[in-house]
Parts: C-alpha cells; structure tokens; sequence
C-alpha cells in the first residue's frame, strides 16, 4: 500500500520540479510522518464520498478511493483542482518507469479518486476512462490541453513541465530521461459534483 500511495503521489505531482521518494530504507520517523498523513483524513472527502453514493446507489458498498491533490504547493494545487472540478483538467501524466520500478500495476479504466485542494478538502471525484503508454515525443496537442486544462500552448506547457519532472525523478535514480521515455497517460472525466 505504501508504495502504491509513493507512485500514486509521484504521478499527481507530474508538474513538479523536485520529487522525493520515500523509500522503505529511510528513517522510521519519516515514514511514521507519511502515515500520520495518510490517516489525516479531511471530513469532506468522506462526505463527499458520502453524498456520491447517495446519489448513486450501486456504489454504496465500495470503499472510499483513493484522495490526492495535484502538484507540489498550494497555488498550483488549489488551480488544477478547481480545472479539475469544472472539467477543463481530464487527464494525469505519469513516468512507466516509476510503475516498474515499484512494481505497482497501472491505472485502470472505471477507477474513481477523490481529488482534493492542498489542505485535503474534496473538490471533485473523477473516473479514469483511457490508459494508454506513449512515448514522450508522441504526446499530442490535444492530450496535452486535457492534462494541462488550457488550449494556450498545451503541448509546449505540458512538455516544459514534465521533462522538468521526469528528469529530476530519473537522475534521482542514475538515469536520463530521453524523448523515447514512455508515459502512463490517464484520461479522466470528473463525475461528481455533477455539471450545473
């Protein structure tokens, strides 16, 4: 589970500049950190959730998903939620490389998440609907204005951005991120609240 929720976060960070992974080598008192995180849950993720399932009934008895913000500091994460929210963000972008090597399955189509601000409030839930491995280079303008949430300059925003990410998470690891490196792209529709 742990690094289930180390992957899951490196691929909501997609934009970040720096990633640190937390590795089950590193000091007990930082581990004990992530998982005090991890059992902080905000109130409005469970009535979000709540309210989801009483609007939708053939849901009541999942568990709870999975919950995260996008990115690594709050300005960022505040906006992509709220892109998020009103369907302008549809999809996450993130390293092969970090799934294998953590031997974490893909994304799968019907997977719901709860995508939060940065302090942890619900804004939205969102249900994977595509998962697809594409090299880098082969990225489109159109995916990249769903991941991004703009059609001002997308796919020049969306490849500034990751390369900067994948390749701090690679060297991290003694590798170079290259043109051909492939990405686990998710594409998402948000499912709740529901469209005024």
């Amino acid at each position: 589970m742990k690094r289930l929720t180390v992957v899951l976060l490196l691929i909501l960070l997609s934009c970040k500049n720096e990633a640190k992974i937390i590795t089950e080598k590193e000091t007990d008192t930082e581990v004990q950190t992530v998982t005090e995180m991890e059992n902080e849950v905000d109130i409005s993720v469970t009535e979000m959730w709540n309210n989801y399932v009483a609007s939708n009934p053939d849901f009541k008895n999942q568990e709870i998903p999975e919950f995260d913000f996008f990115h690594n500091n709050r300005k960022d994460a505040n906006r992509l939620a709220e892109l998020t929210l009103h369907g302008k963000k549809q999809a996450s972008s993130g390293l092969l490389y970090l799934y294998q090597q953590y031997n974490v399955d893909l994304p799968q189509v019907g997977t719901k998440q709860i995508i939060t601000d940065f302090d942890g409030k619900a804004q939205a839930i969102i249900e994977n609907i595509g998962v697809d491995t594409i090299p880098f280079h082969k990225i489109s303008k159109d995916y990249a204005a769903m991941d991004m949430g703009t059609d001002i300059e997308p796919l020049k925003k969306w490849k500034k951005a990751h390369w900067g990410f994948f390749e701090s998470v690679l060297v991290e690891n003694g590798e170079k991120p290259t043109e051909e490196m492939l990405i686990v792209c998710v594409k998402f529709k948000t499912i709740w609240p529901k469209s005024k």
